[in-house]
């Protein structure tokens, strides 16, 4: 029997069930800076261990905690020139370096230890003498931080770098994908066949959809005995008074739905799986451009292409359907289909090929080894981008001048 307040096991991608608002960095600069002072305040009153001169550590203290504030504008600097080279290198879509948490981590690490070291020379300043406990603890924290920006130097270093980006993406859209669809062996419950009670539209400015969180709207529309079933999926762009929802069963009010929903100006990888498929697309047509021209490129961004679509196509759930601790439906949110990824990571990279007798043989290739693991409607999908492809290259070969 269910636990009251708990929900019955639902067949549901866990990136829907469990919130993720992400904590905001300045959050966490505000906490290292609070710890940093505390623990300064507090390093006269250690009187344990070997004595040394106060005047001699308060020197040394200061000269750090000042030194400290240079490595925030080398942070901010690498921050800078890896973005601006992401943006215009590959897609300007591309942030994971400056979302990476090591970055935050380590500006707000080496802001914390300058607050540290300079509180902890003021309080020590009076002192004749103090614990080698003290510039122990200052050298150790100085340790941490030039550890933490060896780590950022070679996460920047990758961020730059064709390889490891092609690999990032597809990685965290592998994740991206384990997460958010559900299991497929269990069997989906049955959509309602009831009328739509209201539907809820989007009325603030435009954004973009980056989470639902299910779990708490589920809890909500079974108190008001209600069924939502969402019209948008993450990573759908919210403009004026578009539908987002349809309630079925008794009335439920719009602002329970749209405080479920945490929407921004980009896109996120938390509940997007279609995100690393237009990452990827966007390098191979950059790559595919006049002024680029470089079909090599989009060749390595087809082969990560290639591998997400071979596990998207064994898919065969089409939404989220989140039951209560009853068993009864009360969420619905729709997902990407094989064709939607297609089109997403296929479509627009074919069109720009018609000059790449490199890229038309990788698609063929790609379209081939993908259809072999799809199910029959999904071969057919890629059946009409094999016969365009085919066409691509009947037409390259028709503009070969002759031998």
């Amino acid at each position: 029997m269910d636990q009251p307040g708990r929900l019955a096991p639902t067949p549901i991608g866990h990136a829907f069930l469990v919130p993720r608002r992400r904590v905001r960095a300045g959050l966490t600069q505000i906490l290292c800076v609070v710890v940093g002072l505390a623990a300064g305040l507090a390093m006269p009153y250690i009187r344990s261990g070997p004595m040394i001169p106060a005047r001699q550590v308060s020197e040394m203290l200061v000269a750090l905690g000042l030194g400290l504030l240079g490595v925030v504008a080398v942070i901010f600097s690498l921050l800078f020139l890896v973005v601006q080279w992401a943006a215009t290198t590959f897609t300007p879509r591309l942030l994971l370096f400056r979302d990476d948490p090591i970055v935050w981590r380590t500006f707000a690490f080496a802001i914390g230890q300058s607050v540290f070291d300079i509180t902890a020379a003021l309080a020590i300043s009076n002192e004749t003498d103090v614990s080698v406990v003290v510039p122990s603890l200052a050298v150790l924290a100085l340790l941490a931080t030039l550890t933490l920006i060896r780590l950022l130097q070679l996460r920047a270093f990758s961020a730059i770098q064709l390889a490891p980006v092609l690999a990032s993406i597809s990685s965290r859209g592998r994740a991206v994908f384990e997460s958010v669809y559900p299991d497929t062996d269990r069997e989906l419950p049955p959509l309602p066949t009831l009328p739509v009670i209201m539907t809820i539209e989007w009325h603030r400015p435009p954004a973009v959809l980056q989470q639902i969180l299910v779990e708490d709207l589920l809890h909500k529309a079974r108190d008001c005995h209600a069924l939502v079933v969402f019209r948008v999926s993450p990573g759908s762009t919210l403009r004026g008074r578009l539908p987002l929802a349809d309630v079925y069963g008794e009335p439920m009010p719009a602002d329970a739905i749209l405080d479920a929903l945490v929407s921004g100006s980009e896109r996120t990888f938390t509940q997007d799986p279609l995100l690393a498929l237009r990452l990827l697309a966007d390098i191979a047509l950059r790559a595919l451009s006049p002024a680029i021209n470089d079909p090599a490129t989009a060749v390595q961004a087809l082969d990560e292409i290639e591998d997400l679509l071979s596990r998207v196509a064994s898919v065969r759930a089409d939404s989220i359907r989140a039951l209560d601790q009853r068993g009864e439906l009360r969420v619905v949110v729709p997902l990407p289909g094989f064709t939607t990824f297609v089109r997403t990571g296929l479509d627009d990279v074919i069109a720009s090929a018609s000059n790449s007798p490199l890229v038309l043989g990788r698609l063929r290739e790609l379209l081939s080894h993908v259809a072999a693991h799809s199910e029959s409607p999904n071969r057919d999908v890629l059946a009409t981008r094999a016969g365009w492809v085919s066409q691509m290259s009947d037409g390259f070969r028709r503009r070969e001048p002759p031998l």
